[in-house]
């Protein structure tokens, strides 16, 4: 019989992120320019077509993101103590994570910190086969609200992880404000290990965004297959398209859902109407220059210790302390 691992819940204030996907819905489709949080990405389909995309020879942080880690992973786990805390912030799958764990899995309680209580499940469940001698003590919740850690880890010296460059996901001052709470969860003493992605060429950045093989696209169009399952939504699929653009003024990516005709969509009973042409804003996705992100750390009250980055600077990982 399979073991089940034991996960630990904050107070349903702070988990409670499932509730609120018809609210941020009906919200986003009436705004005069209309918006879905990219958090509701990550249903069982829109995780696993993010897999997918991880894989894909356009999308290139994954893998660049890996093997700075890789390369640099004796350097990072360095600062790392006997009854240290490794906390992980939107852990999934923590595959990223065993780079760090091959080294430390001895010497540290690792908590790992998702809204997904199956995600975090399969996690445990193969860490704990993997590291016999690694103490794990998941933690359902949304760590963007996120405000300290339980009682028991207050006197451990805490490190962040925070990889995937998800801080992206933020406009900077979101960001600024996420990196604040991050330093308040890990202490003065704390310090934050955290995947940003840089500034680049347009073109490789759009063609991230836009694989040839459809993915990107499939996950954009995800979140309306789910609103339908979810919301009694009507959208008809054959009747959006995915778009990826570069936003030089703002320096993200953009992801929208474009309506190929003018039509009505119902939504929890209510209607939506949506002009040929009009789009929904799905994700952004911030990009840095080192500068622009040390910067961004210092309001938060964090400062760059070093900063690691691939032979052709596509992707950076920052360590703050």
């Amino acid at each position: 019989m399979r073991h089940v691992p034991t996960l630990e819940r904050l107070p349903a204030s702070v988990t409670a992120v499932a509730g609120d996907f018809s609210l941020s819905v009906i919200e986003g489709l009436s705004r005069a320019k209309k918006i879905l949080p990219c958090r509701f990405f990550y249903d069982a389909r829109g995780s696993c077509l993010f897999e997918e995309i991880t894989q894909l020879p356009e999308y290139y942080p994954t893998r660049t993101e890996i093997g700075i880690l890789n390369a640099r992973a004796a350097e990072i786990v360095k600062g790392f103590s006997s009854g240290d805390v490794l906390v992980e912030f939107g852990s999934g799958s923590s595959r990223k994570t065993e780079i760090l764990l091959d080294r430390i899995a001895d010497r540290v309680v690792y908590v790992p910190i998702d809204v997904s209580e199956a995600a975090l499940a399969e996690a445990v469940f193969r860490l704990e086969e993997r590291y016999p001698a690694l103490e794990i003590r998941p933690l359902v919740a949304d760590f963007s609200s996120l405000t300290k850690l339980p009682h028991e880890f207050s006197g451990s010296r805490r490190t962040g992880f925070f990889p995937g460059s998800t801080i992206g996901n933020l406009a900077p001052g979101d960001a600024a404000a996420l990196l604040a709470k991050f330093r308040k969860v890990l202490g003065e003493r704390g310090r934050l290990i955290i995947g940003v992605d840089l500034k680049k060429d347009a073109r490789v950045l759009v063609r991230a965004y836009n694989d040839a093989a459809g993915i990107t696209a499939a996950f954009n169009l995800n979140l309306l297959v789910r609103i339908n399952r979810e919301l009694a939504g009507t959208f008809d699929l054959t009747a959006f398209h995915h778009r990826a653009i570069y936003n030089p003024r703002s320096g993200r990516i953009e992801m929208h859902l474009v309506s190929d005709r003018a039509q009505d969509v119902m939504v929890c009973g209510r209607r939506f109407h949506f002009a040929n042409g009009e789009s929904i804003h799905t994700e952004n996705s911030y990009k840095y220059t080192v500068s622009e992100f040390r910067a961004l750390a210092e309001k938060a009250s964090w400062k760059t210790s070093r900063v690691l980055t691939d032979a052709n600077e596509q992707f950076s990982v920052h360590e703050l302390i």
